[in-house]
């Protein structure tokens, strides 16, 4: 009975959607179930991320603020910092971070303390959909208790479902509404309501057995282009040595029409997912006896890769007379990724700790992060630098880490010294092509 109610108020838009988290993936998703049709209440313990909803405002470089603002005008888009008003919604949506602790083991406390939340406002007929990537088994094994423990019974009173995330920051391709949706109900009933909700809002369901399979093809996901980068990566050192331009031979063998995907190299791994999700999938491993060998080594390889860009840093100052002790070095780009604002994991970071240890002065520019805020394992008191002729000239060396649309690089290697660049970012430039040091 409860399941048929709750998806004719889905089929209906009667339903109300609270979507707990409102970053990255949370925000894009609280918007396009408001665009669909749905009364939104976004939940988040930030109160300037609320506070900013609340005045129509976006927080986010690819949200824009103008639909924030008309779908606050409308009523159709509310946030809180007020965890009570869970009961509020009909389907509640958990779209909370999971890090990783220091020795690279799972950090549920997130996802843990919502479900706490969730727990003490359940009631019959809602439906509780985890999106945080996750090791296999965490719904079933984390969520479903918590929750239960109220007496309340999944499949009969509640529903729950594990529905990963798909978000793709910045591209203007895919998104919610044109991205298959993979969904996992912890029963039949679950993944009835779960599916009758994702349906709403996505141009393809794929429904499949259990949350652990959803939870496992995430992972996979992320393991795929994990894996293969760092490939690329040291096919990109085992080039250079050779003195053979990587990305000509990638644009080479990319020609072959089946059998190859083309992955690119880079300074490193940046971005919430794929510098952490693997190690989710190698932990669980452990449980039952094996080790991730794949993983593990991606793994190394990855987050050796700004050693490999300083030690190509090193080696262009000295070719030109120059120790790094004591050169000055602009940073281009810390976001994770072109043209975004987000600069979580951001290779850039250990990039620029290592340069202060060898004792470079390192600043950075970046148009869509003014300010560098303080991370798990960093803390720069940086603004980006104004780009003009004179500050630019005033560097020792460029390091193009991303390579942002909004750079002129013609403009840039005819102004800087030297150049050294992570990204092929300057494949096009005509002229200064001997101050350009591919990394």
């Amino acid at each position: 009975m409860e399941a048929r109610l709750l998806i004719d108020k889905i089929q209906t838009r009667s339903a109300r959607v609270g979507i707990i988290g409102l970053g990255y993936v949370g925000l894009p998703l609280s918007i396009h179930c408001a665009r669909a049709g749905y009364s939104v209440l976004g939940f988040d313990t930030d109160k300037t991320k609320v506070e900013a909803l609340l005045q129509g405002r976006s927080y986010i470089k690819h949200v824009p603020e103008e639909i924030v603002r008309k779908l606050s005008e409308e009523g159709k888009l509310e946030a809180t910092w007020d965890f009570d008003r869970l009961s509020e919604p009909d389907c509640l949506i958990i779209c909370v971070p999971t890090p990783l602790t220091k020795h690279r083991e799972p950090d549920l406390r997130f996802v843990v303390a919502t479900a706490e939340s969730i727990s003490k406002k359940l009631r019959p007929g809602q439906l509780v959909v985890l999106e945080s990537t996750t090791y296999p088994g965490t719904t079933e094994e984390v969520l479903l208790p918590i929750l239960e423990k109220t007496g309340l019974k999944a499949g009969k009173d509640f529903f729950l479902a594990f529905s990963p995330e798909r978000e793709d920051p910045g591209n203007p391709h895919y998104n919610t509404a044109n991205t298959p949706k993979i969904v996992g109900g912890v029963t039949d009933k679950c993944l009835d309501v779960a599916t009758a909700f994702y349906e709403t809002i996505t141009v393809r369901v794929v429904p499949v057995s259990s949350p652990r399979v959803a939870e496992f093809a995430k992972l996979l996901e992320n393991i795929y282009r994990s894996v293969n980068i760092a490939l690329v990566n040291e096919m990109k050192m085992i080039a250079q040595r050779m003195n053979i331009n990587i990305w000509e031979v990638i644009d080479a063998a990319a020609t072959k029409p089946f059998g190859f995907t083309p992955f690119y190299p880079g300074p490193g791994l940046g971005g919430h997912c794929i510098p952490i999700d693997p190690f989710y999938l190698s932990w669980k491993a452990r449980e039952y006896n094996l080790t991730a060998r794949f993983i593990e080594l991606a793994g190394e390889i990855n987050v050796a890769m700004p050693n490999y860009v300083l030690q190509r840093i090193i080696e262009a100052l000295n070719d030109r007379g120059k120790c790094l002790k004591g050169s000055s070095i602009l940073i281009l780009g810390v976001a994770y990724k072109k043209d975004v604002d987000d600069d979580r994991e951001s290779p850039a970071y250990p990039l620029m700790e290592l340069l202060r240890e060898r004792g470079a002065l390192a600043a950075y520019n970046d148009p869509f992060i003014p300010r560098l805020k303080p991370t798990r394992k960093y803390s720069f008191n940086l603004t980006s630098t104004e780009l003009t002729e004179d500050s630019i000239k005033g560097f020792d060396a460029v390091v193009i880490v991303t390579d942002h649309s909004a750079y002129d690089y013609q403009w840039i290697v005819n102004n800087a010294q030297l150049i050294i660049d992570t990204r092929n970012a300057t494949k096009h430039v005509k002229e200064g092509r001997e101050k350009i040091v591919l990394a």
